[in-house]
């Protein structure tokens, strides 16, 4: 089997990053400097998959292709690892916690067992590491996503609130906080940053316990106010204004408008 466009997508990459001749802007990349487009490359690509835009999705997962060949050209040049060695460590991982695929069909019958498996083989891979509870992994993620995981893993270890009932609570203890430091004769904005980090921290939680993930909430939450304000926009337009001509109040009428029409009630 063989595959000539993957082959020449790495030719035409590597051309990128060669010294003599290459793209100038590909050549002083480094894997610092490219991690914020891999970032972007892959919520474009969760994007166009949750508007099952097929052309786009394929398009955009190209685009985070690009990202990890780059890096593995990098490590290439610089003498670390390659896109074969990567391919081969892959491999290797996915035979190794996929036994009931690879060795015997015995070991995992439905999609349970197959989770349970995957754990216990990935906890016997980090024994003798002298693996913490939380490391740093649980910091590799956007902030919502990450606090969402340690959440999960907390209530793994029982370290976790009985009910969403008891989190409500909490979240009530750290807004109120917040609003203390917010009232404060001179504000303090690093213990701002403190308590507001700890009262989103406590929303993450709550979202947990009603079985939501924060992460997508905050998305939709993002979608539908782009969606209302566009609304909006059009309304100003069709009465012969511009969005960039009004103040907070005048705009706050076609808000309520759009909120309206969207809600079915005008």
């Amino acid at each position: 089997m063989s595959y000539p466009n993957f082959e020449k997508m790495v030719e035409v990459i590597s051309k990128l990053r060669d010294p003599d001749g290459g793209c100038p802007w590909d050549l002083k990349q480094t894997h610092k400097s490219l991690l914020k487009f891999l970032t972007e490359e892959s919520y474009e690509f969760i994007h166009a998959t949750e508007v099952e835009d097929y052309s786009a999705m394929e398009e955009e997962i190209g685009d985070v292709l690009l990202q990890v060949v780059l890096h593995c050209v990098i490590a290439k040049q610089n003498g670390k690892f390659d896109i074969e060695s990567v391919s081969k460590v892959l491999a290797e991982k996915m035979i190794r916690r996929h036994p009931h695929v690879f060795e015997n069909p015995e070991l995992a019958k439905n999609d349970d067992e197959v989770k349970a498996n995957w754990e216990k083989i990935k906890k016997e891979e980090s024994s003798g590491k002298n693996k913490k509870y939380f490391d740093e992994s649980y910091l590799h993620f956007p902030a919502l996503f990450s606090a969402n995981k340690i959440g999960q893993k907390t209530k793994k270890i029982n370290f976790d609130w009985e009910n969403a009932g008891q989190v409500t609570y909490k979240v009530e203890e750290e807004w109120q906080e917040l609003k203390e430091e917010l009232a404060a004769s001179k504000i303090n904005k690093d213990r701002v940053k403190e308590e507001l980090g700890d009262f989103l921290f406590s929303a993450a939680q709550l979202a947990r316990h009603l079985e939501i993930d924060p992460e997508n909430a905050l998305r939709e939450a993002n979608k539908k106010f782009i969606n209302r304000f566009n609304s909006m926009e059009e309304l100003i337009i069709e009465d012969s204004k511009q969005v960039s001509d009004m103040n907070q109040m005048e705009m706050d009428v076609y808000w309520n408008k759009a909120k309206k029409i969207e809600k079915g009630l005008l």
